[in-house]
């Protein structure tokens, strides 16, 4: 049985990636069950991590890579600790991301403490948009901003809005960087299905 016990934990710690799944099963029980929901929308969440020598570069700053990592768990606790991704789940539907950007500003450095701090910025008729801030901890300084678009499938986000606080709510304006960003994903969506002839196959139908 121990035999068995240890291969499934290597086979899971080999095959897959087993310190992330981990983590995001953590991260979302965490906010979700230990910590009571606010059922505060457009409050934001601070997700507290530190850089460690697997996040390194060849630089010995951490990896780009891992921003975009630690900001899907920040951004998972984020949705549970405020009560969206419950909402979802009770409408049948499930949010995916759709489109991210990450601007880096300064890098962060072995072992250094920081805070990813998440908060929604708004939503449109398909999708959330929401903003991540990569705080350092020694100065405040925020170190890259990443900006998310969460597609809502099998629902749309005024659903689970009302869904999550029992009435309908409009989305506050996006501020005028995250438009021009939205607009770019609209254009490259637009030029891309031109390319592979969906645009002239959709309109024949």
């Amino acid at each position: 049985m121990l035999a068995v016990l240890l291969g499934a934990a290597a086979a899971f710690f080999a095959l897959l990636d087993g310190w992330h799944l981990l983590r995001m099963g953590l991260a979302a029980l965490r906010a979700g069950l230990v910590r009571p929901a606010p059922r505060a929308l457009l409050q934001e969440h601070r997700f507290e991590s530190r850089v460690l020598p697997a996040d390194l570069d060849l630089l010995l700053h951490m990896s780009n890579a891992r921003y975009p990592r630690e900001a899907d768990l920040a951004r998972c606790a984020h949705l549970a600790r405020c009560g969206l991704l419950g909402a979802v789940r009770a409408l049948g539907a499930r949010l995916v991301l759709a489109a991210s950007c990450c601007r880096y500003r300064r890098p962060l450095r072995l072992p250094e403490r920081f805070a990813v701090r998440s908060r929604l910025l708004g939503w449109d008729a398909r999708a959330f948009v929401a903003e991540q801030r990569f705080v350092r901890a020694r100065d405040g300084f925020v170190c890259a901003v990443l900006l998310a678009r969460l597609h809502v499938e099998g629902a749309s986000p005024a659903q689970a809005v009302a869904r999550l606080c029992g009435r309908q709510v409009e989305s506050p304006e996006l501020p005028e960087e995250v438009q021009h960003w939205m607009k770019y994903n609209e254009a490259s969506s637009r030029k891309l299905r031109a390319e592979s002839g969906l645009q002239t196959e959709s309109k024949s139908q």
